[in-house]
């Protein structure tokens, strides 16, 4: 392994921990209060019975998205309070992951092709 292979190597660590520590521990620290967007969508509605929206908002029409079920939907794992960290730290191993995946079949194919 060449310096410039041990730099590389090390500046990638050093990235995943800087994206292990943000997505698992600053996390914690995000306001669970809705978003200017969220807001906006809400206003002009009226919430009725099983949160029922009733107006002229934007989020009257809303509807659940397709992986709303999904294990990691709203940040938490199976929907559970306290999990958002691990949620993080689970969704930046799956990014790393993929682009690993990606980036070796790239690379080994332009390799070969040339």
């Amino acid at each position: 392994m060449t310096a410039t292979d041990r730099r590389l190597l090390g500046f990638f660590a050093g990235f995943l921990v800087v994206a292990l520590v943000v997505a698992g521990g600053l996390s914690y620290l995000a306001s669970p209060d809705p978003d200017g967007l969220d807001t906006v969508t809400l206003h002009g509605c009226e919430t009725g019975e099983g949160e029922e929206l009733s107006g002229t908002c934007i989020a009257q029409h809303a509807t659940d998205s397709a992986t709303a079920g999904s294990p990691l939907a709203d940040y938490a794992i199976g929907g559970a309070e306290g999990s958002t960290g691990l949620a993080g730290v689970i969704g930046v191993l799956v990014c790393v992951a993929v682009a690993g995946v990606l980036f070796r079949l790239l690379r080994r194919r332009t390799t070969t092709g040339s």
